[in-house]
């Protein structure tokens, strides 16, 4: 795994599809991965939000991604944390 602290370096490209790839792993670990950690970029279901929250965060507040909100990362928090 990357470290997080390097892709919130990346590039604004890459970040939005790491954003995606993350949100991706959470709806497959919600659904047909059974919950496995092994279905998430992180491998920790912690550390996957916080670095979702920290990606999101990174993005200046006109370029924030319309198809993922704060809501809904705090929703996937909700639902694979607790």
């Amino acid at each position: 795994m990357t470290s997080y602290k390097d892709v919130l370096e990346a590039d604004e490209k890459f970040r939005y599809m790491l954003l995606s790839r993350l949100q991706s792993d959470c709806d497959y670990y919600l659904g047909y991965g059974n919950r496995s950690k092994n279905a998430l970029w992180a491998e920790n279901e912690k550390e996957q939000i916080k670095v979702m929250k920290e990606l999101w965060k990174s993005f200046d507040t006109d370029e924030k991604p319309e198809w993922l909100t704060w809501d809904d990362i705090l929703n996937y928090e909700a639902e694979m944390i607790g």
